[in-house]
């Protein structure tokens, strides 16, 4: 099952994850220092809440989460194919968790696609990138203007 994520920065994650599990009746699946998420199942919806005070958006990123690396690559290979440009970040940590993914570039928010591995300790094995606004966008690569074809 695919689902939809989305990742919003929360000024005080106690507070919104109180919100959040009230609002879609759901404990968080994952909680970790300035970080939660929930997989919610209806709608199917990854909600992804990173503590960024200082943010100017409320949005961090988009995107969706798949069920394995073919299913990541398929999806690579439909975007491509519009004609939309996207980085090929593969087998990285994010989210406290080791994942395959890639990025759609263009449009007001970032937005990902990718699977989950594993789990890790570790929120991400990159530093932290800001967007345009100046919100750490969470684990996003710095802005590319390239359009790399799925590797087979």
């Amino acid at each position: 099952m695919s689902r939809l994520q989305l990742a919003l920065n929360v000024s005080n994650l106690e507070v919104a994850i109180s919100h959040y599990t009230k609002l879609f009746g759901t404990a968080p699946a994952k909680i970790r220092p300035g970080y939660a998420n929930f997989a919610i199942e209806n709608p199917p919806l990854k909600l992804v809440l990173i503590e960024n005070p200082t943010a100017t958006d409320s949005i961090n990123h988009m995107g969706v989460e798949v069920q394995s690396i073919d299913e990541v690559r398929a999806e690579h290979e439909r975007i491509t194919g519009a004609g939309l440009p996207t980085w090929v970040e593969g087998e990285t940590t994010c989210c406290y968790a080791v994942q395959e993914k890639f990025w759609v570039e263009g449009g007001d928010h970032r937005y990902e696609v990718y699977t989950v591995l594993a789990d890790a300790e570790q929120m991400k094995n990159t530093p932290k990138i800001a967007d345009v606004r100046s919100a750490e966008v969470c684990c996003a690569p710095d802005t590319q203007s390239v359009n790399i074809t799925a590797q087979r």
